[in-house]
């Protein structure tokens, strides 16, 4: 969803429609494979196409991730798997994924942008435009009940994704123990569900963007949450906090932000609201935890 839609319902709807007809796909350099993970069958030629003149992909069959590194004299050692939204139907990669990368590789962070298998489109783009219409319209009128559920693949796409990179740290310059995952509405959920696994296949630490807010059974040892949304999102606004409630009571740590204004889909953050702020808040709570200094001791629940 594009960074420079309006917020709120009216970006909503717009978010449904506003579809271009397909385009070449793009030249991604240094994309990878996920071999660990079998392709899709019976899945429609992957295609892309713009959502809001922001490129987009759907029908994607076989999962790959991207590498974005730092510079080696500002490199941290932490890693951070980069996850795009769109309700499991497409994935938003210029909007939740590749700027997203690129800002934290340039802050000595190393990025990996996983495009994740997705659930099929109908290959018509008439048809197509009409099952995102009907998938987001459902989400909206739920109200506070979730109305998406986070399909295996693409859990399956996280957990493998966290095990190449550390698999490959040594010649990524990233330090195994501190691989996170930044997750975008829909890609905040597989991250959710990746952080419920047992240890060694889960991250280290989760941020969430815009992800559906209601409560989850959380871990006793479940890895520290970063959390932001809008209060306008009408997705996953009127939900409450649960999300974050479910970690506190579990006694785990758990960080919230709740801007104003940005409906849901702000990316990195619609102009003119404190949305814009959201990397910046992210880049913060990674330094205050420790996640950017392999010495530092992390506070209990980290």
């Amino acid at each position: 969803m594009a960074v420079d839609a309006p917020a709120g319902e009216e970006r909503s709807a717009a978010s449904a429609s506003i579809i271009s007809a397909p385009i070449d796909a793009p030249v991604v350099e240094g994309e990878i494979p996920l071999d660990d993970v079998a392709p899709a069958t019976d899945m429609p030629v992957e295609s892309w196409f713009r959502l809001l003149g922001s490129v987009a992909v759907r029908n994607v069959s076989a999962a790959t991730l991207t590498p974005y590194l730092p510079r080696p004299e500002i490199a941290t050692g932490a890693a951070v798997i980069v996850a795009p939204g769109g309700g499991f139907l497409v994935e938003a990669m210029e909007n939740e994924g590749w700027p997203q990368a690129r800002w934290l590789a340039a802050r000595g962070i190393a990025a990996f942008v996983l495009k994740y298998r997705l659930q099929p489109t109908p290959v018509d783009d008439d048809a197509f435009r009409a099952a995102v219409r009907a998938r987001f319209a459902a989400v909206v009128a739920s109200g506070a009940a979730r109305s998406l559920t986070t399909p295996l693949a693409a859990v399956e796409d996280g957990w493998a994704a966290i095990d190449l990179v550390r698999r490959r740290a040594a010649a990524w310059g990233v330090d195994p123990a501190r691989v996170g995952w930044l997750g975008f509405s829909a890609g905040a959920m597989i991250g959710l569900a990746v952080a419920g696994s047992e240890p060694g296949v889960r991250p280290d630490f989760v941020g969430a963007i815009y992800p559906a807010m209601d409560a989850v059974d959380v871990r006793a040892d479940a890895p520290p949450l970063f959390v932001a949304m809008a209060a306008d999102d009408p997705l996953f606004g009127r939900q409450g906090y649960g999300l974050v409630q479910g970690w506190h009571e579990a006694g785990r740590s758990a960080e919230l932000h709740v801007y104003a204004q940005g409906g849901h889909g702000f990316g990195m953050g619609a102009p003119g609201t404190t949305s814009t702020g959201v990397m910046a808040a992210f880049d913060a709570w990674l330094t205050c935890g420790g996640w950017r200094d392999p010495g530092a001791t992390r506070p209990e629940g980290r």
